[in-house]
């Protein structure tokens, strides 16, 4: 039978009081109060969402400050460059501001036949990872990829994230692609502590199966779960209680004013009962995906979370 590392946590307790641990110790493993809130997070992207100017991360962090909202996840493609001076700028400007930066959400796909085209993803995700080590961001979200034969990303909203494979390869081949080419990131994962979140982001991770087969297929600490919300466009409720289990980080999609691709009618306080089921204590970013103006929709997606959270 295969543990969740909060499962093992949970199992772990009576036999770290056997073993003489300090009490503090002991008592720091048990589990929170029931209904005591998750710590939330803004996703940068919730600002800029690929149709407008980039809105600066300082702008974003700003605003977690303003709401009282304790971290930020930042999207890597609307960062303004990666040099270091830019990187300890951000960590400055969180840190005063008594933000936490908690996750950088890099774009990368392993799935191609190419091996030279997926060493260039393996590349750019072990530089995410350096990134996050200078910033102090403890996760990077991690996508499986996808075949990129519907080449326009509205085109593949309106087939519902469904594409078929290359001509002449099967999902087996996109599987052990996706598999190979994760293991190859998680020695550089080890060294910085920077843990790989696998989103279920369309592509061979667009099913829980597809998901837990790869995290499942790989045993490593520096390999963790990505769940997000939004991203199971047909019920969602059974899938999300699938994947709550092994989940180190939320994302969780809003849509005030319509989505931009997609609205989904989400019911957070029965996602909220999901997570606290399985002793989730993360963080839940919001990712705010509605075409109402950022700072109203992103407002009132906080507003909504904490009362759902009781």
């Amino acid at each position: 039978m295969s543990l969740t590392r909060r499962s093992f946590m949970k199992n772990s307790l009576g036999g770290a009081a056997l073993l003489g641990l300090p009490a503090a110790a002991v008592q720091a493993a048990t589990p929170p109060p029931a209904g005591k809130p998750f710590k939330l997070a803004l996703s940068s992207y919730s600002y800029w969402h690929f149709r407008t100017p980039k809105v600066p991360i300082e702008k974003v962090i700003d605003e977690a400050a303003r709401l009282s909202v304790e971290g930020v996840d930042v999207l890597h493609r609307q960062m303004d460059g990666e040099d270091n001076a830019y990187l300890q700028k951000l960590k400055r400007h969180a840190f005063v501001n008594g933000v936490d930066l908690v996750s950088l959400s890099i774009h990368q796909d392993f799935v191609s036949p190419d091996a030279a085209e997926r060493q260039k993803d393996i590349d750019h995700t072990i530089r995410c990872i350096e990134l996050a080590y200078k910033m102090g961001i403890p996760a990077i979200r991690l996508n499986s990829g996808r075949w990129g034969t519907i080449k326009s990303f509205d085109d593949l909203m309106k087939a519902r994230g469904v594409e078929q494979p290359i001509p002449g390869y099967t999902e087996e081949d996109a599987f052990k692609w996706c598999i190979d080419s994760i293991e190859k990131c998680l020695p550089k994962a080890a060294e910085c502590g920077v843990l790989l979140a696998l989103e279920n982001h369309w592509g061979l991770t667009s099913t829980p199966e597809g998901l837990l087969r790869i995290r499942k297929a790989i045993e490593s600490p520096w390999l963790g779960l990505l769940m997000d919300t939004g991203n199971f466009l047909e019920d969602p409720y059974d899938k999300l209680e699938k994947v709550a289990p092994y989940a180190d980080f939320v994302q969780a999609k809003t849509y005030y004013g319509g989505g931009e691709w997609y609205t989904l009618d989400l019911d957070y306080p029965r996602i909220i009962q999901i997570l606290r089921k399985v002793d989730y204590r993360g963080y839940i970013a919001i990712e705010f995906e509605g075409k109402e103006a950022a700072e109203t929709g992103v407002q009132k997606s906080v507003e909504m979370l904490r009362r759902a959270m009781g």
